[in-house]
């Protein structure tokens, strides 16, 4: 038995602890700031809001506190959403033993003062500077894996053997893993594929859709390289993996959908999906500065479009 610690009690933290007390480890779920969703929680037997079921009977659920920091944890699990990464990884410096860390979370962060683009792990490493970081990313729904659905996900780590180490800890009959040392292209995939998945649920029919995809494939190389990912990354689970699953019913291809038909992103968002949380339109405005200034534009199209109709609030125009 291991203890684990997940940081963030949002739908995706809280199905991983299934898989982790399947295999008879002691996991406590934490969580930094939402303290009305832990008290919701426990005061419903456990019952999650957004996975809609009850989570295991010995799991523990607790707010955050520096107490918790006190006691030596074989994994420390990170779901908090990518606006969450700096002040935790401020959380991190707390820790007194050398645990190894799991990324779940997917986004991208710019860097305004170095103009850069960083990944949830550099992001992470800025703040806490040393640390065994690996990031777990591909096509997972939260509900899915709550109700134990076969699932398969990439744990990456420039040292395949710390990433394999954890996908014993972790991996089940029903949660599969694959390894990568390809840590960038796996992180920049598994947030653009949001991005894509918009796009691709504004095709009119599944004929302009299919034609999107594959489009969207080769932007997602052009860029994966770009940010000195492999070319076979995008092929694997955070890649084309992750973007089927979102392109075929997440919130990012809802919204794709309705830019499709001709709606602005605001008016698609306030009218439809007011309490949503639409990640690819995050990502665009976060990412929007660097993209339009440091990568030929001529090469993603497709992103400079949806990019273009968010940050300017204007009709989703999408040449094929």
């Amino acid at each position: 038995m291991k203890n684990i610690l997940v940081l963030g009690a949002g739908a995706m933290g809280a199905a991983f602890t299934v898989p982790c007390i399947d295999n008879k480890h002691k996991v406590t779920l934490c969580e930094p700031y939402n303290h009305s969703l832990v008290k919701k929680i426990l005061s419903k037997k456990k019952y999650h809001p957004s996975l809609k079921l009850n989570l295991p009977k010995n799991l523990i659920i607790k707010n955050y506190s520096k107490e918790l920091f006190k006691k030596k944890w074989d994994l420390l699990v990170i779901a908090v959403s990518s606006i969450g990464i700096a002040s935790v990884g401020a959380k991190l410096l707390e820790v007194k033993n050398k645990s190894p860390i799991l990324i779940l979370t997917k986004g991208l962060h710019y860097e305004k003062k170095g103009q850069q683009i960083l990944t949830m792990s550099e992001q992470l490493k800025k703040v806490i500077k040393k640390g065994n970081i690996s990031v777990l990313k591909g096509p997972c729904l939260a509900r899915e894996l709550a109700k134990k659905i076969k699932t398969s996900v990439v744990i990456a780590n420039k040292n395949i053997k710390i990433a394999k180490s954890i996908g014993k800890l972790i991996s089940t009959n029903f949660y599969k893993m694959e390894y990568s040392t390809d840590v960038k292209g796996v992180e920049v995939c598994s947030a653009i594929k949001n991005i894509y998945s918009m796009i691709i649920g504004s095709g009119e029919g599944l004929n302009t859709s299919s034609s999107l995809f594959r489009k969207s494939i080769t932007e997602m190389i052009y860029l994966t390289k770009f940010f000195k990912g492999k070319e076979e990354t995008v092929y694997g689970l955070a890649g084309l993996g992750d973007l089927y699953v979102s392109a075929l019913g997440g919130r990012n291809s809802k919204i794709g959908e309705y830019l499709g038909k001709g709606f602005t992103y605001n008016k698609a968002k306030k009218k439809f999906m007011p309490n949503d949380t639409i990640e690819g339109a995050q990502l665009a405005s976060i990412i929007a500065p660097y993209i339009l200034k440091k990568i030929d534009t001529k090469k993603i199209p497709l992103m400079v479009s949806l990019i273009e109709s968010i940050i300017k609030n204007k009709k989703l125009e999408i040449s094929l």
